[in-house]
């Protein structure tokens, strides 16, 4: 991806192929490279391990929709990922030999996918979604402040065209949980006792379908969520020929701003990968909780979703060393009941 620059009343334009990101030059200049720092060694995950095993509570929760939670929510093994109690985990979630072209000396990645994403037993006939949340607030004992400049990185196998669900809409979500003070008026029902409310920034993929009649192609783009008034920005585009590995890095800094980044293959990002710098719906943010993945489709119980993989999920941050807790043990099928439900965030 090549990047072109411009000054344009004071905001600074990034170019892709004609679309364009804005932000101030000031945020772009104290962007933060996710990856950067020390890694969390007991949040993300490489799933290397060949007894990596996930523990499904069905019926899954369905809070957004019908104000049922259903727990206990789904956990793994390595107690590193939960279902997201809002709207339910999804219906595959399975370690799988990695596909072609990964990371070296990766043996082992992740499938999400799913089919009844809405409330369970009963089908919508609109697109839905399920989430998969990793667990950094248990084991960092809270949250990771932005004087810290926390980072996610993760990724993200794009399976061949002719395998994605032949729909025009939002596929997958990387994402971050964050809190931040508002510097606007919000009508937010996620206000916290602190004074800061909770938001969600990251990604989406959005995918096109082919449509003959239009004679337009099939094709994918990246959505930023979003912008300083909450609004969705355009992308990236993912050619036919990048579909395969890409890296993805989400990152906050000291100044409250959320920065996007995002490359084809699975080379650490650099500077050079930058797409974006925001203050999501106004916020600044103060504090990194999580990252989740939302997997979606549409909601009547023939369309499965896009097969997405997932690997080397890792959480960094910069300065003094921090004390996580000891790494959880693995559970023995049949040991834990109970997902903790600290981790089972509520996204959105």
């Amino acid at each position: 991806m090549r990047a072109r620059f411009a000054k344009l009343v004071g905001l600074t334009t990034l170019s892709f192929g004609g679309l364009s990101l804005m932000g101030s030059p000031l945020i772009a200049a104290q962007s933060v490279v996710p990856g950067t720092g020390t890694k969390i060694e007991v949040a993300g995950d490489d799933f290397e391990d060949d007894q990596w095993t996930w523990y499904p509570q069905n019926p899954k929760s369905s809070e957004e929709d019908d104000k049922k939670s259903r727990l206990p929510a789904g956990f793994s093994g390595n107690q590193r990922w939960f279902e997201g109690i809002k709207r339910g985990h999804p219906d595959v979630v399975k370690r799988i030999e990695t596909p072609p072209n990964g990371l070296a000396g990766s043996n082992g990645s992740l499938l999400l996918q799913t089919l009844q994403s809405g409330i369970p037993g009963r089908l919508s006939h609109r697109q839905m979604q399920d989430d998969f949340v990793a667990n950094v607030v248990g084991p960092m004992r809270g949250f990771i402040p932005v004087s810290r400049k926390p980072s996610a990185v993760c990724r993200v196998y794009f399976p061949p065209f002719e395998q994605w669900e032949q729909r025009s809409g939002n596929s997958f979500g990387f994402r971050l949980a964050c809190r931040g003070v508002p510097t606007r008026e919000t009508n937010s029902e996620f206000k916290n006792d602190d004074g800061t409310e909770t938001y969600w920034p990251g990604f989406f993929v959005w995918h096109t379908a082919a449509n003959p009649q239009r004679k337009t192609e099939e094709s994918a783009h990246f959505i930023l969520r979003g912008g300083p008034i909450g609004q969705e920005l355009r992308g990236p585009t993912i050619s036919r020929d990048q579909l395969g590995w890409w890296t993805l890095g989400l990152s906050c800094s000291p100044d409250g701003a959320v920065h996007y980044y995002a490359k084809p293959g699975i080379d650490d990002l650099t500077a050079q990968d930058w797409v974006s710098s925001q203050h999501p719906y106004g916020y600044r943010c103060t504090h990194f909780e999580t990252f989740f993945f939302n997997i979606i489709n549409q909601d009547d119980g023939r369309s499965w979703s896009t097969p997405w993989v997932i690997d080397d999920s890792s959480v960094y941050y910069n300065g003094p060393a921090m004390k996580p807790a000891p790494a959880p043990q693995v559970a023995a099928p049949g040991a834990i009941k109970r997902a903790p439900q600290k981790a089972a965030m509520r996204s959105r």
